[in-house]
């Protein structure tokens, strides 16, 4: 039997092992440190005629690069979203795009709760003036959650998580999806509301929905409008659902009191900066100008960033190495688990 060559990219200890230990006999498993751009110009003579390709989020996968692998069947994302890929390329090639539909529900709900009390209570700020020999308590006066409004923006799996520990929070919950649930209603006394709606009421707004074409830019200049003066947002979800530019706008002129941001627009950039300056005739213009409003964010004290990494707890990756493995086993057996295209 033909020994299947699977390239792993974006790999950290925690998968290394994992897949060493769970490769099966008819695989042959290349795992590399680096972002699949960069690992491909590394490595291109070792994997260029590999079967499987398998990437996390901070891989950019356009055509131009799947287009280098001259024996692809199958591209395998480490994630739930996948506009990282481009799906009508692997449409048109006949390359099966898999994806692990769910791994970190609480996992991302917790973390998104984390962005929150640290905005509202600046926790971060706190610790830093402490560490400089700063103390001054008046400065860092912060806001209960308790009784407070959050509007919760996708009530899938993460969002109803959100609700939940909203409620331990004894929050008012209002919450805005395509497909509402009536047992969170029931259950969690969550309020189904339109947006205009959910931006005019909701002292804090919490994203939860996923990078559709329909979501691009869907919290812009005219949402952040309709906010309340002073309201604090959270977006664990994509960067590419809230304009940055509108977003620092809005914090600058004191619509949006705080934010708390795990995912940023052309947030691969700032991940592989060097890279980047290296090529920097290949980036898109646009990016160019969404990455100096990131640095601008990462400067204003009110503003949380982290690097995508809401995910990132020992019992998600495992559940996405689970998934990883099973959607693998199930090419080998010609029953693909998991297609998104």
């Amino acid at each position: 039997m033909k020994t299947i060559k699977a390239a792993f990219f974006d790999i950290k200890d925690i998968e290394e092992k994992y897949l060493k230990e769970n490769q099966p006999a008819d695989c042959e498993f290349i795992m590399i440190r680096e972002s699949l751009q960069e690992g491909l110009d590394k490595h291109l003579d070792q994997i260029k005629d590999a079967d499987i390709v398998s990437v996390f989020t901070t891989s950019r996968a356009p055509a131009e690069t799947l287009s280098k692998f001259s024996n692809l069947k199958m591209v395998t994302t480490r994630s739930t979203g996948y506009n990282h890929i481009d799906l009508e390329y692997c449409k048109q090639h006949n390359i099966p795009v898999v994806n692990v539909p769910r791994y970190g529900d609480c996992t991302v709900a917790e973390f998104a709760f984390g962005l929150l009390l640290d905005v509202t209570r600046k926790i971060t700020n706190a610790y830093n003036d402490l560490r400089n020999g700063i103390i001054n308590i008046q400065e860092h006066l912060g806001l209960d959650l308790n009784g407070k409004t959050i509007g919760i923006i996708g009530t899938g799996a993460i969002g109803t998580h959100a609700i939940k520990i909203a409620n331990g929070f004894c929050m008012n919950i209002l919450a805005y999806d395509p497909y509402p649930k009536k047992e969170l209603e029931e259950k969690y006394n969550v309020t189904y509301v339109n947006m205009d709606t959910l931006y005019r009421e909701s002292d804090i707004i919490s994203i939860h929905a996923p990078a559709t074409k329909e979501n691009f830019h869907m919290v812009n200049d005219e949402a952040f409008n309709k906010m309340k003066k002073g309201v604090v947002i959270v977006n664990t979800a994509r960067g590419e659902i809230m304009d940055t530019q509108a977003l620092y706008i809005a914090l600058k002129n004191g619509i949006v009191a705080g934010a708390g941001l795990d995912v940023l627009e052309c947030e691969d950039i700032l991940n592989n900066e060097d890279q980047y300056l290296m090529k920097v005739d290949c980036i898109d213009p646009n990016c160019l100008s969404k990455t100096l409003l990131n640095h601008k964010l990462l400067d204003m004290p009110n503003v949380i960033v982290t690097p995508h990494l809401a995910f990132d707890s020992v019992e998600a990756v495992q559940r996405i190495l689970n998934t990883t493995m099973d959607n693998i086993k199930g090419y080998l057996s010609n029953n693909i688990p998991n297609k998104v295209n």
